[in-house]
């Protein structure tokens, strides 16, 4: 039987300022990439919704980013592979107390936003992340864009990966996502990005902005938490992915530490 993760990016309040319905998704996800308080979320947050993830049995995995709150960690950085590897592991650090301190553990990483995206295409920034990831835990998951320059510098860090595949998210022809500045760049209609999700989950591949077909490979498929429609959209996804028979689990640990 087919199997696939369902990922989202959750605890991204911050302060008084509330985003999400992080409960709601929770009841429909296997896996969560929880903000590690750079790009979004704060310690309250970051305790709060472990502990919603420990309470449904969701997978627990830390989402680092680029030190950018105001612009929510989806502006690009010149950033060095000694800082990309510190800030990681820094990161990684705080969201593993926070599962230890909740009777979990911490599942995977998932890179958050711009130094998601950079990651992808720059193999010495993938290379410092994935060496992060490994020297916390090497059982820990790494997830990225797949095909991408994350996955493959996993591998060779000699951690499990998760190629992760967007549901809402317009591809390019090369594989690659189109920037959030294009146009077309979101699907913003539920039923379109449910299409888009079942057709990689079953086929392997997506349709590009030029109509074009793309093999995207995938583990796990993102859902974002930032979306109004987040619940209600990772309900009729989860549904559509059961009735055609997929189902959905986190993927296991690689070794241990």
């Amino acid at each position: 039987m087919r199997r696939i993760d369902l990922n989202c990016d959750l605890g991204e309040s911050y302060g008084a300022w509330r985003m999400g319905e992080d409960d709601a998704v929770l009841a429909e996800v296997s896996s969560a990439n929880i903000a590690c308080g750079f790009h979004a979320g704060d310690p309250e947050t970051m305790r709060r919704t472990v502990r919603l993830a420990v309470a449904r049995g969701v997978a627990i995995g830390a989402h680092p980013s680029l030190p950018d709150l105001q612009g929510f960690g989806r502006r690009e950085m010149s950033i060095g592979t000694d800082e990309a590897y510190a800030l990681t592991v820094y990161q990684i650090g705080a969201l593993a107390a926070f599962a230890h301190a909740a009777g979990g553990a911490l599942h995977h990483v998932k890179p958050h936003g711009a130094l998601y995206n950079m990651a992808a295409r720059d193999a010495s920034l993938a290379q410092a992340i994935a060496a992060a990831v490994a020297d916390v835990d090497r059982g820990l998951i790494l997830v990225g864009l797949a095909g991408s320059a994350l996955p493959q510098a996993g591998r060779a860090a000699g951690l499990a990966v998760a190629a992760e595949a967007f549901c809402d998210r317009r591809y390019r022809a090369d594989g690659s996502l189109t920037p959030r500045r294009e146009a077309g760049a979101v699907i913003d209609e539920v039923e379109a990005a449910v299409a888009q999700g079942l057709s990689i989950a079953l086929r392997g591949e997506a349709t590009a902005g030029d109509g074009s077909r793309v093999a995207v490979a995938a583990d796990t498929l993102c859902i974002h938490g930032d979306k109004p429609d987040a619940a209600a959209f990772a309900r009729r996804l989860r549904a559509a992915l059961t009735e055609a028979g997929i189902t959905i689990a986190a993927p296991a640990r690689g070794a241990t530490a």
